[in-house]
């Protein structure tokens, strides 16, 4: 049984789009008549200082907070926190959108890197062999096989990282979305994450980040939302 709901997308539609989205924090104004376009496949940087709000997009930009004035569509359908109580709905969302936090201890919980990765398929329903078929797959993507009985607790900012990636991947999201997800890595696991951008991308998946980083900027930033504090956003590209 197909648990997606019966939403349909026009091919002119964006996938995602913001529309005059104002957002608070005890008051403080953080996104403020924020208004922006994605379209599916494209790859979106998100740039600016500290405190300019990109995590609160993000955030806002998985269901995990909404808008107090302004509206944002997620393939034609507005995201609000009533539609997000709909179990059927959520379910989907979250299989369609992905998030990975800039540190990975907040996304890693399970006892063992297999039961980490396994968690996200299992949630989705997915038969046990596809289940161990997507684990395995992943484990072999993000080059981690040999951390599979380990405790994510146990192990390196770095390979957390890949771990935390790698659970994402399991998933199969549309849009990828990542909290400076350069950070924990060092230069070695900086190259590689740009060789895995690269192939999310030739896979014609959506990606958004957040970055400060030099490289990352001049290998994806070809189209950015710039982010000042309390302010609205530029897109270009």
């Amino acid at each position: 049984m197909n648990d997606a709901p019966d939403t349909t997308t026009k091919a002119n539609e964006p996938q995602l789009c913001l529309q005059d989205v104002c957002c608070a924090y005890d008051g403080v104004p953080v996104l403020s008549h924020l208004s922006a376009s994605i379209s599916p496949g494209e790859t979106i940087c998100l740039t600016g200082p500290n405190g300019a709000g990109k995590s609160t997009l993000l955030k806002l930009l998985n269901g995990l907070i909404f808008p107090e004035q302004g509206t944002y569509l997620f393939e034609g359908t507005a995201i609000t926190a009533s539609l997000m109580r709909d179990h059927r709905y959520s379910k989907w969302f979250h299989q369609r959108v992905s998030f990975l936090w800039q540190n990975p201890d907040t996304q890693l919980f399970c006892s063992t890197v297999t039961e980490e990765l396994a968690f996200g398929p299992i949630q989705m329903g997915l038969p046990s062999a596809e289940v161990r078929q997507r684990v395995d797959d992943a484990l072999q993507a993000l080059s981690i096989a040999h951390l599979r009985d380990r405790a994510p607790y146990s192990l390196s900012g770095g390979e957390k990282k890949r771990v935390a990636l790698a659970s994402l991947l399991t998933m199969n999201p549309a849009v990828w979305t990542m909290d400076e997800p350069e950070s924990f890595l060092d230069a070695a696991g900086r190259a590689w994450l740009m060789e895995f951008l690269q192939a999310l991308q030739r896979a014609g998946k959506t990606l958004i980040m957040a970055t400060h980083d030099r490289e990352l900027l001049q290998a994806f930033g070809q189209h950015t939302l710039a982010l000042t504090p309390a302010s609205s956003a530029q897109q270009a590209g």
